[in-house]
């Protein structure tokens, strides 16, 4: 359908008004098109836009967050896009962007990631990049920043090295990202580890979408050769994703908006040296919907993925909340320990990215502060879940069947095989005690029983699991918990 600009104005003006009356601004997010350039050459009365209206937040406890794993292949250029991201600059070609996102001295020297990194992007109502204007080189803080943001992308920067894979892995399925950035050098093209994070995307299925970097230091023909071959693996059997080259606003809009079909996958290219597709990909950011729900119904779930001692606060662990809801002073149940029995804590204490809040909810990565629990009594794994005097503790177990699928394995595997099991923020090795199966090879599909070689854990059925051994793969989901009777 198309409108006159009188009608186009008057659809502003309704939108204004809804705005208004929801405390929310409007924004055109695509600059206005040309419907009919033959008739309208020059009077150009008939356009087109797209408008997107957002919600203020009231507090940062409401802020929407959507959460973006980096991965890639070493030497992508993942850290330095999440610095030209986050701090408003340009690379100078020799790691400027990158410098301040390293945790560890080893990693500043190197150049390369080695942990799991954090780095937030805010977008205010009016769609606009929240960083530091001018030149001061100050930076604004994570609560300036939360402060000022309506949306907010949370990236979980991870290490494209192979000797760093279980980190990346972890970080892939404790970290529960809504989207993955797969990140390709132009001028080395799909190599090395970017194909085990496709792999690992499309085993975990998280929507996917891809960023050709370097392409202003790349010859138009291995760029070319680089585009074509990343398409040809994304519309191969194994992937079954449609790639879409981004070029226009249009583009831009359409895969956003057409996202929520899982197969499709935009492709960016751009250079955080000259900036060049920069703009396309933060407006991307900006108009992408979240994709996962959560339930605030159900009672308190959250995992564990890092642990910390903080002075004068005391032991403070980082995860995501599952389900429910939380507040300050709340009881919980943490564990299981190492015998799989839980304890009882007091929640003192909630950050939302490093903002103190009073309450937290499902969906969302928070830390907390827990009262008289030991750092050395708290690992990676564990869960915190609602108390209730009245309720039964809750069920773990060594034990659990699965459905597995084996992506990769170069001879057969058998009884008492072990393997690294991911499930969420559990890793721990794991046999296979039973086998439907006498034997199982690369793609066959079973029914098998898991037993943790060390302590139980808490799953939940349902979930899904990433299985790894040498260059072994394989992917899975947890049918139900079993009894160690």
């Amino acid at each position: 359908m198309q409108l006159t600009k009188e009608e186009y104005d008057t659809c502003l003006r309704t939108m204004d008004s809804i705005a208004k009356e929801l405390q929310a601004d409007y924004i055109d997010i695509d600059t206005l098109v040309t419907t009919d350039d033959k008739q309208n050459d020059k009077k150009k009365d008939n356009k087109c836009g797209h408008l997107m209206i957002r919600k203020k937040p009231t507090s940062v406890e409401d802020l929407l967050e959507i959460r973006v794993a980096v991965v890639g292949n070493v030497d992508a250029g993942k850290s330095t896009l999440l610095g030209v991201l986050t701090k408003g600059i340009l690379d100078d070609g020799r790691g400027k962007a990158r410098v301040n996102l390293f945790r560890h001295p080893h990693e500043i020297e190197s150049g390369r990631t080695s942990s799991v990194g954090g780095e937030i992007l805010g977008f205010d109502s009016k769609s606009n990049t929240i960083v530091h204007p001018g030149n001061t080189g100050r930076k604004l803080t994570w609560e300036e920043v939360c402060t000022k943001a309506s949306k907010l992308l949370s990236f979980v920067d991870l290490a494209g090295h192979e000797k760093y894979l279980k980190t990346t892995v972890f970080g892939m399925t404790g970290n529960f990202p809504d989207f993955v950035m797969l990140m390709v050098g132009g001028n080395a093209g799909v190599i090395g580890m970017a194909k085990e994070h496709l792999g690992l995307a499309l085993s975990l299925g998280i929507p996917l979408f891809v960023v050709v970097t370097k392409i202003d230091r790349t010859p138009p023909n291995i760029l070319a050769d680089t585009i074509k071959n990343l398409r040809s693996i994304l519309k191969s059997k194994s992937c079954q994703k449609f790639p879409l080259l981004v070029k226009t606003n249009d583009d831009v809009v359409n895969s956003a908006q057409h996202f929520v079909s899982a197969r499709l996958c935009p492709i960016f290219q751009i250079s955080n040296v000259t900036g060049e597709g920069l703009d396309l990909l933060r407006n991307y950011l900006n108009i992408l919907p979240s994709m996962t729900k959560y339930d605030t119904t159900e009672s308190f779930h959250y995992e564990v993925n890092e642990t910390y001692s903080v002075p004068f606060v005391g032991t403070v662990v980082s995860g995501i909340i599952k389900t429910g809801i939380i507040h300050v002073g709340d009881k919980v149940l943490f564990g299981p320990d190492h015998s799989g029995q839980f304890m009882v804590t007091t929640i003192k204490g909630i950050h939302r990215k490093r903002v103190a809040v009073p309450v937290a909810k499902a969906g969302q990565s928070v830390t907390f502060a827990l009262k008289n629990v030991r750092r050395k009594m708290i690992r990676k794994g564990m869960v915190l879940l609602a108390y209730d005097k009245d309720k039964p503790i809750p069920k773990v177990s060594r034990r659990f069947e699965a459905e597995i699928r084996i992506l990769y394995h170069s001879t057969t595997i058998k009884q008492k095989y072990q393997a690294m099991v991911h499930c969420g923020s559990v890793r721990q090795t794991a046999s296979i005690i039973n086998l439907e199966n006498r034997v199982l090879r690369t793609g066959d599909k079973a029914v098998v029983q898991f037993e943790f070689v060390r302590h139980p854990e808490y799953l939940c059925e349902g979930s899904k699991l990433i299985f790894r051994e040498g260059r072994t793969k394989g992917k899975g989901t947890v049918l139900r918990v079993l009894t160690d009777d």
